[in-house]
């Protein structure tokens, strides 16, 4: 258990790290941030035609309101700790490499109804709007970083315990 926390937290601190270089933030958090407001439009627009998105933004050009996905908001920083939890827990690079690629497709697809479910409060409702950005959304995207470990963490052992490595002392190793 000690491992596991440390490499854990270990993990996190050198992929935040990275993450806020400015290097980084230029080449692939800010572009990443865009294609989640695209993406969020994309969504909107079946339900609002107004919607535009520019840059981190997604605007109506009905009603004038709109949401800016900020640092925190883009997915990244959820997908950082799922990923540290992922590395930090003992199984094969194989399972890991796995449950990264649909965990960060879990917590993206949470994320993007995240931003357009916001959207939508924020011009219903702003004291809504605010009560669901700080808390239940924050809990929300955690709580999904949780589940999808939980789950993944749940098939790796049903997988390895299915399938134990060989012994070498056994005949059959040989």
């Amino acid at each position: 258990m000690l491992r596991f926390f440390l490499i854990f937290l270990s993990v996190q601190a050198v992929l935040f790290g990275v993450e806020m270089l400015n290097s980084v933030q230029a080449a692939v958090v800010q572009p990443w941030t865009g294609l989640v407001a695209k993406a969020s439009a994309a969504v909107v627009h079946f339900f609002d035609p107004t919607v535009i998105s520019y840059g981190r933004v997604l605007q109506s050009a009905q009603t004038g309101f709109g949401v800016s996905i900020e640092p925190g908001c883009n997915g990244v920083e959820a997908t950082i700790v799922l990923v540290a939890a992922m590395l930090a827990f003992p199984s094969s690079w194989k399972m890991k490499l796995w449950g990264i690629g649909l965990g960060f497709v879990a917590v993206q697809a949470v994320n993007l109804l995240r931003v357009v479910s916001l959207f939508f409060l924020g011009q219903w409702n702003f004291k809504v709007f605010e009560f669901a950005h700080l808390y239940m959304w924050q809990a929300l995207i955690m709580l999904d970083v949780l589940i999808v470990w939980l789950l993944w963490m749940r098939y790796v052992a049903r997988r390895e315990k299915a399938a134990p490595a060989a012994d070498p002392a056994s005949p059959a190793a040989a």
